[in-house]
C-alpha cells in the first residue's frame, strides 16, 4: 500500500463515505490525486479483447466516476480502461442516505445507491470533452455502464435510447441488470426476459454502428443458481453480445461481517465478495467454452486476486473497493504483481493465463 495513503487512510474513514467519494472527485478533477509511479508499461500486458487493445488488464469498475467526470485523472493511475456510469436517461437522486457502509476489518462496503446521476445530458458532454482531451492516454478504452431509471416499466426503451446517444463515444457499452438497488431490475437477468431484452438491444446496436457496431458486454449478479447460470449464458451467446462482467454486487451477508454492518440494506462488495465472483467465473468460462470475453470484478485488491480471476477465465479485471482499501496507486501494484506472476508460470502475455485453470 501507498505509505502516504496508508497513512492518511484512518483520517479517510472517520468522514461520511459518500462525503469521501466526493472530495475524491472534487480532488482528481484537480489534479491533486496522482500515482507516484509511472504507469506499468509491457508487451506482456497488452491484449486485443472484444475488438479492443487494452495496454493493461486492470481497469477501473463502474460507480467510481457515475457522471464521466474524471476519466483522464483516472487513465493517469495506470488504468488499461475505466467504465463510467452507471448513466440513466433522465437524472435521478438515488436512494435516500445514508447509502454507503464499510466494514475495515473486512475491507468490505454496503452500498444501496439506486444510480443516482445527472442523467444523460450531464454525462454526455463529459465524455465527449474526455475523448477530445489531448491529456488521455493514448489506446485508452472507456466503457459506459447504463441502466434504466427507477420506475421504467418498459427498461428496453431506457436502455436504447441511452444507446443510441452513446454508443459512438463509448469503446464498449454494459448494460447493467444486475444491481441490487434498483427495484425489478434483477428480473431482467431471467431468460426469457435477458432474452427479449438482448434482441432488442443488439438490433439498436446494429443499426446505430453499421459495419462496426460497438462492443455490448452485460453485468451480472453473482447470485445466480447454476440453472440459471447456464440459462444465461446459452442466451448471451445466442444473442452475440460481445462479453460479460462478473460480478456485481452480493446479496450475501457472510457471518463473520461485523453485525450493525452486516444488517445493512443493498449489495455487499470487497473482500468477503472475492471468492464467490471467482467462482462466478470459473464457471461462466466453462459455460461457453471460453468463447465469451469476461470481465471479472469483486474482492481483487492484489495482483494474485487479480491473477486467481484470469486463471479462472477473465480476460480482464476491474476494481473499485479495492482502491478505498488500498489507495491510488493499486492499479499499478496490481499490473507490477502480474508481470511476476506471468513470469513465475513462464507466460509470455497475459492471454496466455486466460483460463489456464481449465487447461
Amino acid at each position: 500500500m501507498n505509505n502516504l495513503y496508508k497513512l492518511i487512510r484512518p483520517c479517510i474513514f472517520k468522514i461520511d463515505p459518500e462525503i469521501a467519494h466526493g472530495i475524491t472527485i472534487k480532488t482528481m478533477k484537480t489534479g491533486l490525486v496522482r500515482s507516484c509511479y509511472l504507469p506499468i508499461e509491457d508487451t506482456a500486458l497488452r491484449q486485443n479483447v472484444f475488438g479492443l487493445d487494452f495496454e493493461n488488464p486492470v481497469g477501473m469498475a463502474a460507480g467510481f466516476d457515475k457522471n464521466a467526470e474524471i476519466i483522464v485523472p483516472v487513465l493517469k493511475l495506470g488504468f488499461g480502461f475505466t467504465e463510467v456510469g452507471t448513466v440513466t436517461p433522465k437524472p435521478q437522486g438515488g436512494n435516500p442516505r445514508p447509502r454507503i457502509f464499510r466494514d475495515p476489518s473486512n475491507e468490505a462496503v454496503i452500498n444501496r445507491m439506486g444510480f443516482p446521476n445527472g442523467g444523460v445530458r450531464v454525462f454526455k458532454p463529459n465524455l465527449d470533452k474526455a475523448k477530445s482531451n489531448p491529456a488521455c492516454p493514448d489506446g485508452s478504452i472507456i466503457g459506459v455502464n447504463i441502466g434504466m431509471n427507477k420506475g421504467q416499466t418498459i427498461p428496453a426503451e431506457d436502455y436504447i435510447e441511452l444507446i443510441k446517444e452513446l454508443s459512438d463515444q463509448a469503446d464498449y457499452i454494459t448494460i447493467n441488470i444486475s444491481s441490487p438497488n434498483t427495484p425489478g431490475l434483477r428480473d431482467l437477468q431471467e431468460k426469457n426476459a435477458l432474452s427479449e431484452l438482448l434482441s432488442k438491444v443488439m438490433k439498436t446496436i446494429r443499426r446505430v454502428g453499421g459495419d462496426y457496431p460497438t462492443p455490448l458486454l452485460v453485468k451480472l449478479a453473482p447470485d445466480l443458481n447454476e440453472k440459471q447460470q447456464e440459462g444465461i449464458a446459452k442466451t448471451l451467446i445466442e444473442n452475440g453480445v460481445s462479453g460479460v462482467i462478473l460480478s456485481n454486487t452480493t446479496l450475501d451477508r457472510p457471518d463473520f461481517l461485523n453485525k450493525k454492518f452486516g444488517e445493512e440494506k443493498g449489495g455487499l462488495s470487497g473482500a468477503p465478495l472475492r471468492d464467490k465472483s471467482t467462482d462466478t467465473i470459473r464457471r461462466f468460462y466453462k459455460l461457453t467454452r471460453g468463447k465469451l470475453p469476461i470481465i471479472g470484478v469483486g474482492g481483487i485488491s492484489t495482483a494474485r486476486h487479480a491473477y486467481d480471476k484470469i486463471r479462472a477465465g477473465a480476460s480482464l479485471v476491474q476494481i473499485y473497493t479495492g482502491m478505498i482499501y488500498e489507495g491510488p496507486d493499486i492499479a499499478n501494484n496490481i499490473n507490477k504483481g502480474l508481470l511476476d506472476l506471468l513470469d513465475h508460470d513462464g507466460f509470455s502475455n497475459i492471454s496466455q493465463a486466460i483460463g489456464a485453470d481449465h487447461k
